[in-house]
């Protein structure tokens, strides 16, 4: 037969259990919505560091627009070949140096583009491009021009 102190802490206990479950089932519920909650923020968080390097690796090869040129006009994709460079420079046979004035650089960056050391620049590759397009005499006009506009500025000084 049991004694009376057993009854009376068995009571207790039971007592006490009850309690406790109806104050920690609602911070159950609360604690699983939390943790719900965290695991979409992880896959949140997962998907823009996947979008932030997929943007960054994009804008790696672009570079600063010029002064007055529209910031968010996208260059268009241009090739580059050194070889087909040297074949064009012979072509129009002219020097490196002349080459370099019809494109707005140095002939140090045209030998360095032709021996394939260096590859220019986007905007660099529109200046190619449109000296691309030009034949010898074309070619022939816009250095008598340089020539011009050079001997204008020797001039005034």
């Amino acid at each position: 037969m049991p004694t009376i102190d057993t009854v009376l802490k068995a009571e207790i206990a039971r007592l006490a259990r009850k309690q406790l479950r109806a104050e920690l089932d609602p911070m159950k519920k609360v604690l699983a919505q939390q943790r719900v909650y965290i695991a979409a923020m992880k896959r949140e968080l997962e998907s823009l560091r996947k979008q932030l390097k997929a943007l960054q690796k994009r804008s790696a090869g672009a570079t600063l627009p010029a002064r007055g040129e529209d910031p968010e006009a996208p260059l268009p994709q241009r090739r580059f070949s050194a070889q087909r460079l040297a074949a064009h420079r012979a072509h129009l046979g002219l020097s490196a140096l002349d080459y370099g004035r019809l494109v707005g650089v140095s002939a140090l960056s045209i030998y360095k583009w032709e021996s394939g050391k260096v590859r220019p620049r986007a905007r660099q590759l529109e200046s190619l491009a449109v000296v691309r397009a030009l034949g010898k005499r074309e070619a022939g006009e816009r250095l008598a021009a340089l020539d011009t506009k050079a001997q204008k500025k020797t001039r005034g000084r």
